[in-house]
């Protein structure tokens, strides 16, 4: 005779595998909460974290997977949990700026974004042999060249208003701290017309020098990784894979 955490699961799994995976959260809530020492609880934590991703609940995706990590720091899914924490936040912020208020992320604090950033430098740092491991690093890819972008327009805010030091010294953070990122082309701009508004013409020459070299060298470079946007809006990423949400432990 089957199990009353056994019978909840499996109305769970129907669910997922039917797609309503605002039903499959509340088979999981019952079960998580009604049986939190059977042997699917487990199993119910990491598919909740799943869930309410899947139901575009970011943030109860990023509560869940923070509580998962807590609660079972040796388990061998905590990497699974990071890697959803991450992808929670970087896809969250783009719906909630982009797709409500139609706004560019790169304009606006960069919290989320260095956030999402860290958990993923975590998943690379503790889990190096994950099966995670290459989508977050083309992920981190993406967040880096974001977080770049955010400088330069920061940067190209004080350029307008005459700030000039202020704006090479924004310009010159994003060089150091970002330094490959597609945006830091646009980075070395914004310093070559800072010192040329200063009339410190050889620094300006400088900086020129080295942005229409790099421009020169890839033309395409600073569109790669916008345009293609690592599938951000075709929810382009392993939690998405058909059955990947059904792990062993």
């Amino acid at each position: 005779m089957r199990s009353s955490s056994e019978v909840i699961y499996e109305r769970a799994k129907y669910a997922m595998d039917n797609g309503n995976f605002r039903n499959a959260v509340n088979y999981l809530e019952v079960l998580t909460t009604s049986f939190p020492f059977s042997n699917e609880a487990k199993q119910a934590q990491l598919d909740l974290i799943y869930t309410h991703y899947r139901s575009s609940s970011f943030e109860e995706a990023i509560d869940e997977a923070k509580q998962f990590e807590k609660e079972n720091p040796t388990h061998p899914r905590v990497d699974y949990a990071l890697y959803m924490r991450g992808i929670s936040l970087f896809e969250g912020q783009h719906q909630w700026y982009h797709e409500i208020f139609d706004v560019d992320l790169t304009e606006r604090p960069p919290s989320k974004t260095e956030e999402a950033f860290s958990v993923f430098s975590q998943l690379l740092r503790r889990y190096p042999e994950s099966i995670y491991i290459d989508d977050a690093t083309q992920r981190m890819i993406f967040l880096r060249n974001r977080l770049a972008r955010y400088e330069n327009h920061v940067a190209q805010h004080y350029l307008e208003r005459g700030a000039y030091i202020a704006a090479i010294n924004r310009a010159k953070y994003a060089l150091e701290q970002y330094s490959g990122a597609p945006a830091t082309i646009e980075s070395l701009e914004i310093i070559a017309k800072a010192y040329n508004s200063l009339g410190m013409d050889d620094l300006a020459e400088q900086a020129e020098s080295i942005f229409l070299a790099n421009q020169t060298k890839d033309p395409n470079q600073t569109i790669v990784l916008e345009e293609v946007n690592l599938g951000i809006n075709s929810g382009n990423c392993l939690a998405n894979q058909h059955g990947f949400h059904f792990l062993t432990y």
